[in-house]
């Protein structure tokens, strides 16, 4: 095969960049809902009979599927795990990006539902075990324990050092994630979601990250 100057650009001046390898988008909406004057984050408890992380406390989300956008993303699983329409939903504007070391991007969107859409509300049985609202600021008053976690490289017995000329304690690149954990009014917090959550209480307090 022949390659050109012309080749190229045109291959690649409108082209959307695609990530190298293997790599999941996921996206969630952070519903925010105002009750009897103070702001609380809705959560909901994962089905105990799911295969992924059952039993976990989440916000509403899940994969970008192809075609959509992460915002629409957020607004469809919304839908289908509480039955919130997102025309009930007033879209604030995206939060944080979470890139997480296991080959996936996570999007978030904050989003206000109105108290009294909340008797609309139906979680999916399947996907959902229960729906509950924390205070805001309670996630502001009382921050979460930190525990590091540490990412190693573990490369295969058969790797071929000698030819691509390095030693067998070659320094590859490691990383390092917090896993935050909050202890709310009972309900534990922890992982993606506590991750989301602090960020957000870190953006509105102007906490330093």
């Amino acid at each position: 095969m022949t390659f050109t100057l012309e080749n190229i650009k045109k291959t690649y001046e409108n082209r959307r960049p695609q990530p190298i390898g293997t790599h999941r988008f996921f996206s969630v909406l952070v519903p925010v809902v105002e009750r009897a004057g103070e702001l609380n984050l809705l959560f909901e408890v994962r089905a105990k009979n799911m295969k992924s992380q059952p039993g976990e406390i989440c916000f509403p989300g899940g994969h970008v599927e192809k075609g959509e956008t992460p915002q629409q993303a957020a607004l469809r699983e919304t839908f289908e795990e509480i039955g919130i329409d997102r025309q009930k939903i007033e879209l604030i504007g995206p939060g944080d990006i979470l890139y997480g070391y296991a080959n996936y991007t996570l999007f978030t969107y904050m989003g206000i539902i109105g108290e009294r859409d909340l008797q609309a509300i139906q979680p999916a049985e399947d996907e959902v075990d229960e729906i509950f609202l924390l205070p805001l600021r309670a996630f502001a008053e009382n921050p979460p324990e930190i525990h590091p976690e540490n990412i190693f490289t573990e490369i295969d017995d058969n790797f071929p050092y000698e030819k691509v000329g390095i030693s067998q304690d070659y320094p590859w690149r490691v990383g390092n994630w917090e896993i935050p954990i909050y202890d709310i009014d009972g309900r534990i917090i922890w992982g993606l979601t506590a991750r989301i959550t602090q960020s957000i209480v870190r953006t509105l307090t102007g906490e330093k990250r």
